[in-house]
């Protein structure tokens, strides 16, 4: 997937030529970053692999965690009838792709933090313009 990195005032600029002349979109990156480490954070998850991660038992999970704010993955084990060890690989693969944190607690303890609020999944039918886009902005 091809993005573009920049500064916010870069992008409004980019923005509004955009708006006097459409057809220098046509080629342009679909996805634009603050940095090149954000970007690669963001692109390494694969549409296939999010469809995976996001099956109905997950979704399921995101939203307790969001919900009900578990204290550790032993709670949120006891919460979903998931177990622990099964947790933590899904946890770890959520917080792989910035939709869930695991902040330390006492000892060994992990806290699972939804951060989260909006994944977005572009599909490009005919190249490779495929992208993943995992919103953490605060919902309204």
């Amino acid at each position: 997937m091809t993005y573009k990195t920049g500064t916010l005032a870069e992008f409004k600029a980019w923005t509004q030529q955009i708006v006097r002349d459409p057809t220098q979109a046509l080629n342009a990156p679909k996805q634009w970053y603050d940095s090149a480490t954000t970007a690669n954070q963001a692109t390494t998850l694969t549409a296939e692999a999010l469809v995976k991660l996001l099956s109905p038992e997950n979704v399921a999970l995101l939203q307790t965690i969001g919900r009900d704010h578990p204290d550790s993955v032993n709670a949120l084990a006891v919460l979903t009838g998931r177990k622990p060890s099964n947790l933590s690989r899904t946890l770890k693969r959520f917080e792989q792709a910035g939709i869930v944190r695991l902040t330390p607690g006492p000892g060994r303890v992990r806290r699972p933090m939804l951060i989260a609020h909006k994944v977005r999944m572009e599909i490009d039918l005919l190249g490779t313009q495929s992208a993943v886009t995992v919103d953490t902005s605060t919902p309204v």
